[in-house]
C-alpha cells in the first residue's frame, strides 16, 4: 500500500507544526521509504547507513513526537516491540508470522462488510479497529 500522493510525511510535520531538523529529515525518509514495520533499532540501523552521527536516543524522541502527533502509528505486535508505519496507507490489517515476525499488510472488503455486519446486531457502529492474524507459514507440498 503507498502514501497517498497530496502529503508526504514531512508536508504532515509541517502542518503540525513538527520543526524538521536534519536527523528527523532523515528518519522521516527513512520510514517513508519502509514497506516493513521496523523497530526503532532497524530504524535506526537504517538511518545509520545514511547518516552514522544520528544517535538512538534521537530515533527514540523522534518517533515518540511522531506518535503523539498522529504523524505515525506504532504497533505492539505479540512479540512486544513497538513498531511503526508512517499514516496516510489506507485502512489495512495485518497477518504476523509467528516464526519470521515478518508483517504482511492486506485488506479485505468481506471482512470489513461482516464486521459491520456484526457490529450492527450487538447495536455497535465501528469507529475504528485493528485487525492481527497471527499465522504460520503452510507446509510446502511435494511436487
Amino acid at each position: 500500500m503507498t502514501k497517498p500522493a497530496r502529503e508526504s510525511l514531512a508536508d504532515l510535520c509541517r502542518e503540525q507544526g513538527v520543526r524538521l531538523t536534519g536527523p528527523r529529515k532523515v528518519i522521516m525518509q527513512v520510514l517513508s521509504e519502509a514497506t516493513d514495520h521496523p523497530d526503532v533499532e532497524e530504524l535506526h540501523r537504517r538511518v545509520s547507513a545514511i547518516d552514522p552521527g544520528i544517535a538512538i536516543a534521537t530515533v527514540y524522541r523522534t518517533m515518540n513526537l511522531l506518535e503523539q502527533n498522529g504523524l505515525v502509528e506504532k504497533h505492539t505486535f505479540a512479540d512486544g516491540r513497538a513498531r511503526y508505519e508512517a499514516i496516510g496507507r489506507g485502512h489495512h490489517d495485518h497477518f504476523i508470522n509467528i516464526e519470521t515476525g515478518e508483517v504482511v499488510e492486506f485488506r479485505s472488503d468481506e471482512i470489513e462488510r461482516i464486521q459491520t455486519e456484526i457490529a450492527r446486531r450487538y447495536g455497535f457502529a465501528i469507529v475504528d479497529h485493528r485487525l492481527e492474524i497471527y499465522v504460520r507459514p503452510l507446509p510446502k507440498r511435494p511436487a
